[in-house]
């Protein structure tokens, strides 16, 4: 008798920066700075609603310019190349020049949807029936949700096939766990094969799939491996089929850029090529000189429009934090017994607005 348990497996490669962070000390003197500073852009305002819409609008067009910008520089075959050499077991040590022949055709970027039933699209080519990726206009079924970048690649035997799938965020998602998500695509990248990759029961016919993930603006780099594994409970039995189909790669990159270190490579690559700070010459230096990859006038302009968009973005950001700051200041004046008239006379708002945030983010105490 045998019992087995697959479950799905996450190895962890971290190396955290060292940093100091007294919440105490810094809370009181940023809490007065900011109502001051509040007080003083309140008097000078006026009636600025017109403005702030603007602004907003403004920077969620440079929000969807950064990431377009953001998929293109990685859908460039040069850096998926890196991307693969240091996360795919089949390229580790290989020099991503010599990884770059074995990525098929041209990346699909932010074309081929993700939801069931649209993933794949049959065509009639040559009097037969052939199924494929949904690369159809975007504007057909607009508003879906889509691959940031998907492709093939070709395995060393010349024969066998993987599929990567690439996906950034700015940041870490707050209204879902970034792992669910990724846990989805995987399954859609195995799921979307039926009928394009093998037909009807030929299971055995599944290519291995890659979910690659990189979030910015990390608080320490790190890089997650998660992948199935196999816990024999009871007995020795080995059970056929393929333990390596789904992988996800979890790529954490942080806001500061990491030294020229081997176990830094692929997260100062990236840092470069995406980073909100960095000087557009830094960058291009950094990519050119240290990894080699030939950058040509097309695309380090997009390389220089990350950098403008990514600016207005952390301004953005920035004025998140400060607001985020306010409310932490109200909500600990809220718990240690002041009413909510107090607390609105020191932040110089009105009572329903003091009580709005009380209610938003302590609901239980409202």
């Amino acid at each position: 008798m045998a019992v087995r348990y697959v479950e799905l497996k996450c190895t962890k490669f971290t190396k955290k920066r060292n940093r100091v962070f007294d919440s105490c000390v810094f809370l009181a003197p940023y809490a007065m700075m900011f109502l001051y500073w509040q007080k003083g852009e309140a008097q000078g305002k006026g009636n600025s609603v017109n403005t702030e819409v603007k602004n907003a609008v403004i920077v969620t067009d440079k929000e969807a310019q950064y990431d377009e910008n953001a998929k293109r520089l990685l859908g460039n075959k040069h850096i998926l190349a890196h991307i693969l050499a240091r996360t795919v077991d089949e390229f580790k040590g290989m020099n991503p020049e010599e990884v770059v022949s074995y990525i098929e055709g041209e990346p699909m970027i932010g074309i081929v949807p993700v939801e069931p039933g649209l993933t794949n699209v049959a065509r009639e080519e040559q009097g037969q029936r052939v199924v494929g990726f949904n690369t159809e206009n975007v504007e057909t079924h607009e508003g879906l949700v889509r691959f940031d970048i998907v492709f093939y690649v070709r395995m060393k035997d010349g024969i066998s096939q993987i599929i990567v799938n690439i996906e950034v965020q700015k940041d870490v998602p707050t209204k879902y766990k970034i792992l669910n998500r990724a846990i989805f695509y995987v399954s859609r990248l195995v799921s979307s094969q039926k009928e394009r990759d093998f037909t009807k029961t030929n299971y055995d016919d599944i290519k291995r799939v890659f979910s690659i993930w990189i979030c910015m603006g990390m608080d320490e780099n790190s890089l997650d491996y998660v992948h199935l594994a196999d816990d024999k409970l009871l007995g020795d039995y080995v059970w056929e089929g393929k333990m390596d189909l789904l992988n996800i790669v979890l790529i954490g990159v942080s806001e500061e850029m990491p030294e020229q270190d081997e176990c830094y490579e692929l997260h100062r690559l990236l840092g470069a090529l995406l980073s909100a700070k960095l000087p557009i010459e830094e960058k291009l230096d950094i990519l050119e000189t240290e990894y080699g990859i030939p950058m040509e006038d097309e695309e380090k302009e997009e390389v220089d429009v990350m950098s403008n968009l990514g600016e207005g973005i952390r301004e953005k950001a920035e004025a998140r934090g400060e607001a985020k700051g306010e409310a932490k200041v109200i909500l600990s004046m809220y718990r240690k017994g002041y009413t909510l008239e107090q607390i609105a006379d020191v932040a110089e708002k009105s009572v329903e607005e003091v009580r709005g945030i009380v209610e938003k983010r302590e609901p239980a105490l409202a």
